[in-house]
């Protein structure tokens, strides 16, 4: 699907550049770039999660051992 992607001179100045550092397309910067904040969002939901059900199991032993 075909996407237009608006971007401030400075946005795509730096877009231009990441491209030839790693010697990509723009394109796949953009795409790359998309993986790598959907894969960070599932990890900080997975952490949530398992943090939503282990730090009530151990509250009281958190809050006796007081502030780090």
């Amino acid at each position: 699907m075909a996407m237009t992607l608006r971007l401030s001179d400075e946005e795509n100045r730096r877009l231009d550049e990441l491209a030839a550092v790693e010697g990509r397309s723009k394109q796949e910067v953009v795409r790359l770039a998309l993986a790598d904040r959907w894969s960070r969002l599932q990890k900080e939901e997975q952490l949530s999660e398992v943090l939503g059900r282990v730090l009530p199991k151990y509250r009281g032993l958190l809050e006796r051992m007081g502030p780090a």
